[in-house]
């Protein structure tokens, strides 16, 4: 090994280029692969900031609604918690297919 560094004087170079290559790439804590895999982080989380806003924006005019109509308040109460004034009668009705139990009286 030391003959072929001395016949290749500039074989050592690319060698340290090569190792310095490899730590500052992958195996450093601030390598370019741990800048890359926290650029996607940073991209999912304003992903995520940009939704919570959006539901936020949302649930404040439906506050706003419910503050200034009595009626969005009737309907929330009938559609969500399936209340009903006195001279009404409410039938809910499901999509959920269920299959039939075999009937065992043999």
């Amino acid at each position: 090994m030391l003959e072929l560094l001395q016949r290749y004087k500039a074989l050592k170079y690319v060698v340290v280029i090569l190792v310095a290559v490899l730590i500052i790439g992958f195996l450093d804590e601030n390598s370019v692969w741990s800048h890359f895999v926290n650029q996607q982080k940073i991209n999912e989380l304003q992903e995520e900031i940009d939704r919570h806003k959006a539901n936020y924006k949302a649930d404040q005019r439906q506050l706003q609604e419910l503050d200034s109509n009595p009626k969005a308040i009737e309907k929330i109460a009938r559609e969500r918690y399936f209340m009903k004034a006195d001279d009404e009668d409410i039938f809910v009705l499901s999509d959920d297919k269920r299959t039939a139990e075999p009937n065992n009286h043999e």
